[in-house]
């Protein structure tokens, strides 16, 4: 029998019975943090949800303590330690900052704002309270990255030259969901482009400071598909490849002098392939479970809170948000919220 990481936090350190957790959103990804959390032995202490009813059925489903009313309640309840926000994009920033204000740790699903300006506002408060914020991206988590790491840093592969990375799914043209509704923050880049960049900015050595593109928008004003090309000063390049309506591979191809690694299903990746390209040799890394994803996130927040140090890797995040600002400044494309 196969024993996951969930597994062995549960037998051996309960290490999420130390704080008390706040959800707020009940939508898929926080149904499935729910559920990790009570594989760790951990605490969903409260819920929140626009709609009442969705959070008191949530409660119900994972064995939750309290569910407020008023989403606000949240924010003042001094046996909350940390806010968990899973709500649609815009209104990320709203929760970020009341969680911060009232002295909680925050971890927010990506894209964590919508812009820049929204995520240096919340660092600065963050930073003023001794608050731990981070975004909830599975990449800077998954023990995988952490291996790779190791390696490049070894130098056996030598330097970085190209990364190239796709992610695109079909979703059928109901410009009314979530994905191509601009009320609610769409496109391509907030939703999986966040991933592909995130990506990106694990294997480069500076963030990128040239950037181009080329963008194809739905009615609706979203971007639905992007080519985006990113170089920064050390002359690395990476491309990324971006559809909400063609479906691709979620592939990683990142190239040394020596090699290239290629990762697939990158987001939640726990195996990759080095090629060798001096004697055509094969080396094939695997580390952690893609199914513990959500749990890797839990424990490293817990340790960044515990240690009173932000190891989450909010400069990536920093850099990964100035470049989704830079890009969609050049295709001079705005929500409703930043008009």
């Amino acid at each position: 029998m196969s024993i996951g990481f969930c597994d062995i936090i549960h037998m051996v350190m309960n290490m999420s019975n130390k704080y008390n957790w706040a959800v707020l959103g009940c939508g898929n990804i926080a149904n499935d943090f729910a559920c990790e959390m009570n594989k760790m032995g951990g605490k969903v202490y409260s819920v929140a949800n626009r709609t009442y009813e969705k959070a008191v059925n949530f409660a119900q489903k994972y064995n939750v303590e309290k569910v407020y009313e008023n989403i606000d309640d949240i924010f003042t309840d001094n046996n909350v330690d940390v806010v968990y926000i899973a709500t649609p994009h815009n209104k990320h920033i709203e929760y970020i900052l009341k969680s911060l204000e009232n002295g909680k740790h925050v971890l927010c699903e990506k894209a964590i704002t919508l812009n820049s300006d929204e995520l240096n506002k919340a660092v600065e408060l963050a930073d003023e309270n001794n608050l731990i914020l981070a975004e909830a991206m599975t990449i800077y988590n998954m023990p995988l990255y952490t291996e790779l790491e190791k390696i490049i840093n070894s130098g056996k592969l030598g330097k970085l030259r190209l990364a190239q990375v796709n992610f695109g799914s079909f979703k059928e043209y109901d410009m009314t969901n979530r994905f191509f509704n601009m009320d609610l923050a769409g496109g391509a880049l907030l939703d999986i482009g966040v991933y592909a960049l995130s990506c990106v900015r694990m294997f480069m050595t500076e963030c990128p400071d040239n950037i181009q593109s080329q963008v194809k928008f739905a009615e609706t004003g979203a971007d639905e598909q992007s080519n985006i090309i990113l170089k920064n000063s050390k002359e690395e390049l990476a491309s990324v490849t971006l559809s909400l309506h063609a479906k691709q591979p979620k592939r990683a191809t990142i190239c040394y002098d020596k090699g290239y690694i290629e990762i697939f299903e990158y987001p939640r990746a726990d195996k990759a392939t080095i090629y060798y390209t001096e004697d055509n040799r094969t080396e094939e890394i695997t580390a952690g479970k893609l199914e513990d994803a959500l749990c890797y996130e839990i424990k490293n927040m817990e340790n960044a809170i515990e240690n009173g140090k932000n190891t989450m890797r909010l400069q990536y995040t920093i850099d990964v948000m100035n470049i989704m600002t830079e890009l969609r400044k050049q295709w001079n494309m705005k929500y409703p919220e930043e008009k």
